[in-house]
């Protein structure tokens, strides 16, 4: 299975549970930091459909800070919940921007913040393990993610699917607690263990 059909799986699954939340529950912090719920939703679909010229444009407009450039597309996906549900619910399987190459976008982009949104909500689920083996070591190609700055130095391992990645002093626990500390979500590194553990923290910033 590629990219695309893995990030397809990822937003009906998401788009599934959105379905069940509150009003409240929409407006909750997520694990993205400064981001609601909804916040995290305009954001995934904020690419879809953007040509080459599309993304230059923003991107110039947030002056190719990424995080500016992000927040562009967040404001223009303000939406109320029922509105953002209905434009996922038409974008399950992604265009445009998040396609582009292999699909690695759109997968990592919907599986991370598919948890960002879960363990925001406090409401975890079992990510499914053959997307997890891929999604690990694509990260580490990731230039949004800046994984690879911050598992320098260190081999990460995975305890409940058969991945192992880098050279070092050892981090290890679960795939997923291992994708959102590699993508510097705070405070999951705290279910790692391992001799490289505490330099993993430092660097992600607790």
């Amino acid at each position: 299975m590629g990219n695309v059909e893995f990030a397809t799986e990822e937003r009906t699954e998401l788009a599934e549970f959105l379905g069940t939340l509150t009003s409240a529950e929409w407006d909750s912090p997520s694990l993205c930091e400064g981001w609601r719920v909804r916040d995290v939703v305009a954001h995934m679909i904020s690419y879809d459909g953007l040509g080459p010229a599309g993304v230059l444009r923003r991107f110039v407009r947030g002056r190719f800070r990424p995080a500016v450039v992000n927040e562009i597309g967040v404001q223009e996906y303000s939406h109320e919940p029922d509105r953002l549900l209905e434009l996922l619910d038409e974008r399950l399987t992604p265009r445009g921007f998040p396609t582009w190459g292999d699909g690695r976008i759109a997968f990592l982009d919907g599986l991370i913040h598919h948890q960002d949104i879960r363990r925001g909500l406090g409401k975890q689920r079992d990510v499914p393990a053959e997307r997890l083996a891929v999604a690990l070591p694509l990260s580490l190609g990731a230039p949004p993610l800046r994984a690879k700055g911050r598992t320098h130095g260190l081999r990460l391992i995975a305890d409940d699917i058969d991945v192992a990645l880098g050279e070092g002093a050892e981090v290890r626990g679960p795939g997923e607690a291992l994708l959102l500390a590699m993508a510097g979500r705070r405070g999951v590194v705290d279910e790692l263990t391992g001799p490289g553990q505490s330099v993993l923290a430092e660097r992600i910033g607790g």
